[in-house]
């Protein structure tokens, strides 16, 4: 079949990449974000997409708006079978999804319609889920509410982090988008209605939404630092004498049977322990504003005024 690949992030590139590779299908075009300035200095980067399709010869569109008439032209010009997509960060419009001859297809990283939304896998880590997976839904004009074709699943390990998860999504997604083809081309394919019932929301984050809150329950706390885990990252805020409050990234913590006033700050030479609503985390890495990354008990060694409330 003739197929447009649509997508943005880097979970997608494992997918795209075996569409590329593929035998049985032919990728006449791939959409994906425009370049933006990134990091200090600003520099111009291209989206992960675009950067894994160095040299490849084939029709890159990137369109600022998905929805705006000339882009809508230039994939109907393409004139595909299928239209498959994966993490784009764009919600396509009707003119867009009836393009291709057969189907408009979405991988999505969770079990919808568990999360549907922006930040399934953060959520469902958060939320403390023993499993997530791929869903391959036929797309329609709702957020993430399509017909499921097919889906694959994954364990969520009790180590997992928002990183480590999504990295394991994307290794999973490219059988599933090639059996979705597969189904396709021999017509007849699944088609699933989602129970709406069963729906559940996971919003764009930001990067307040790391803020820790210590009054929840450890395990509750602990499951969101992994969640967070690179984006956008669990903080808390340590507020010393005789310096103005600080953000105290935390990268990994585990529980202990602990009590203490919610949020008290519980160090010794050897550990940084942190009191809960329901019992307490003893820290791993943290990073303090303005310092490298380094084991707790390493941080209270060069920080000791950190003794307090964190906030």
């Amino acid at each position: 079949m003739r197929v447009v690949f649509i997508g943005t992030g880097e979970i997608g590139v494992p997918a795209m990449q075996a569409l590329v590779q593929s035998s049985e299908h032919q990728v006449i075009g791939v959409v994906t974000q425009p370049d933006k300035p990134v990091g200090r200095d600003y520099r111009i980067e291209p989206p992960a997409i675009k950067k894994a399709l160095a040299g490849a010869k084939m029709s890159i569109l990137q369109p600022a708006r998905i929805k705006d008439r000339q882009s809508i032209e230039e994939i109907r010009a393409l004139m595909p079978d299928v239209i498959t997509v994966m993490a784009y960060r764009q919600i396509l419009p009707r003119d867009v999804l009836e393009i291709p001859r057969i189907a408009s297809v979405n991988l999505h990283a969770s079990l919808l319609p568990r999360w549907r939304g922006a930040a399934p896998i953060q959520a469902a880590i958060a939320a403390g889920d023993s499993e997530t997976g791929i869903t391959v839904i036929y797309m329609d004009e709702g957020l993430d509410t399509g017909d499921i074709l097919l889906q694959r699943k994954t364990d969520i390990l009790p180590t997992d982090t928002g990183g480590s998860l999504h990295n394991r999504l994307a290794q999973i997604a490219p059988e599933a988008l090639l059996e979705s083809l597969r189904l396709l081309a021999k017509g007849d394919p699944p088609r699933i209605r989602q129970d709406n019932a069963l729906s559940t929301y996971a919003p764009k984050l930001t990067r307040e939404d790391g803020k820790i809150d210590w009054s929840e329950p450890a395990e509750v706390v602990e499951r969101k630092i992994r969640a967070f885990n690179p984006w956008p990252g669990a903080f808390t805020t340590i507020a010393a004498e005789s310096e103005k409050p600080r953000n105290l990234k935390i990268f990994s913590a585990s529980v202990v049977d602990v009590r203490g006033a919610t949020g008290e700050v519980l160090q010794s030479d050897k550990e940084v322990i942190v009191a809960a609503g329901i019992q307490g985390l003893l820290l791993g890495e943290v990073q303090l504003e303005g310092k490298r990354r380094m084991r707790a008990a390493e941080f209270v060694r060069g920080f000791p005024q950190a003794l307090g409330i964190a906030q």
